[in-house]
């Protein structure tokens, strides 16, 4: 998917870009700061037009980062950055572009620009996280693939952060089962790390998208990687955690999965393993327990929004992507609102008895609930 950088002979949409950039690229305005400053100013091209004295009054915003702020309408080469991008095939998509992925937008401090290379589709709103240690043992690789595998031939995309360990090993699988993922960097797109994971990038890209809020040259440091764990999560309608230490990343992706509002998933393991002491934290606290794909399908709840397939479907809940013929022909038949039995009998062209037992396995799936004797309808 290309992103607003194809827009050519759009004036304001392409100030638009280039301000965004410009704000990327500002050395101290992370996150948290840049969405004060754009709650405060309104946009990022009203950021660089600011007087000082009004910089100064946002949150979070000091003398020394005033200083830096108003050197960067002049220091900072946008051109040179979006020329890197277009030699490189990277894209640049803003919060403000309708291709931004629904759920990313939905958490507390999405990132303003995305760098990607590859496409994200709509049918990628089908997502699930699965993290876990880079020390993984072979216990903890042979769980991330056998779920990122089935979860991908099941039709949902696997996010994840291409770190060493279960990681990479969830990427691979759901590579291996057709499917999509989707990998977030802590480092530049052009600065893969860890640099062996360069040709599985490339497999990711042709398969999915590789993406990073960092401009395409930044290199790896220690704290860009918690910062993209919430993008990871923020990708996703839940995470599942296989293998982690007590002091672990994929910990923190689980708390910010939680502060989100996502699902949380733990995968059990060996008592006496350290990298099993982080999940059985979270099953302690309340993580739900995975042992198959469809602990994790019954488990996720209704979706934010419709979301299609890549078949032409379009899905209210991921346990949807599991029905059968038969179960996705009642289900097709039954409405938001109450109807009868004799209509979905009708619609469907099924006899009542099959009806009647298929409505009873939508029933415990979640899909549907009975109104009265007589009639039901979706949730």
């Amino acid at each position: 998917m290309m992103g607003i950088t194809v827009a050519d002979g759009v004036e304001s949409t392409r100030d638009a870009l280039e301000a965004a950039v410009r704000l990327s690229l500002v050395p101290g305005v992370g996150p948290r700061t840049r969405k004060s400053l754009l709650e405060c100013l309104g946009s990022a091209e009203s950021v660089f037009e600011a007087a000082p004295n009004i910089l100064r009054q946002v949150p979070g915003v000091g003398h020394k980062l005033v200083r830096t702020i108003s050197d960067a309408r002049t220091n900072i080469d946008v051109a040179a950055e979006l020329q890197l991008c277009s030699d490189n095939d990277i894209s640049l998509l803003l919060d403000t572009d309708d291709g931004y992925p629904k759920l990313l937008s939905q958490i507390h401090d999405p990132p303003g620009i995305l760098y990607l290379q590859g496409e994200i589709r709509p049918s990628d709103g089908l997502a699930i996280a699965i993290v876990g240690t880079r020390h993984a043992t072979q216990y903890g690789l042979q769980q991330a693939e056998r779920l990122a595998e089935g979860l991908a031939r099941a039709g949902l995309t696997i996010v994840s952060g291409l770190a060493r360990g279960i990681d990479a090993a969830a990427h691979r699988a759901a590579l291996r089962a057709g499917g999509r993922t989707l990998a977030v960097l802590g480092s530049g797109l052009l600065e893969i790390y860890p640099p062996e994971h360069r040709e599985l990038s490339r497999q990711v890209i042709e398969s999915g998208a590789l993406m990073s809020e960092a401009p395409p040259r930044s290199r790896p440091v220690a704290g860009a990687f918690p910062q993209r764990n919430r993008i990871v999560t923020g990708l996703s309608m839940g995470v599942i955690v296989v293998e982690a230490a007590l002091r672990s990343g994929a910990l923190i992706s689980a708390e910010h999965a939680m502060e989100q509002g996502r699902e949380v998933f733990a995968v059990p393991g060996r008592v006496d393993s350290r990298t099993s002491h982080g999940c059985h934290r979270l099953l302690r606290e309340g993580a739900k327990l995975v042992e198959n794909v469809d602990d994790v399908l019954e488990e996720l709840g209704p979706l934010f929004a419709s979301a299609p397939t890549d078949d032409g479907r379009e899905v209210r809940h991921p346990a949807e992507l599991q029905l059968n013929d038969q179960e996705q022909a009642v289900l097709d038949a039954i409405h938001q609102e109450p109807t009868t039995i004799d209509e979905v009998v009708t619609n469907s062209g099924l006899p009542v008895h099959r009806v009647l037992s298929t409505v009873s396995v939508l029933e415990m799936r979640r899909l549907v609930r009975r109104i009265s004797g007589n009639q039901v309808s979706r949730y």
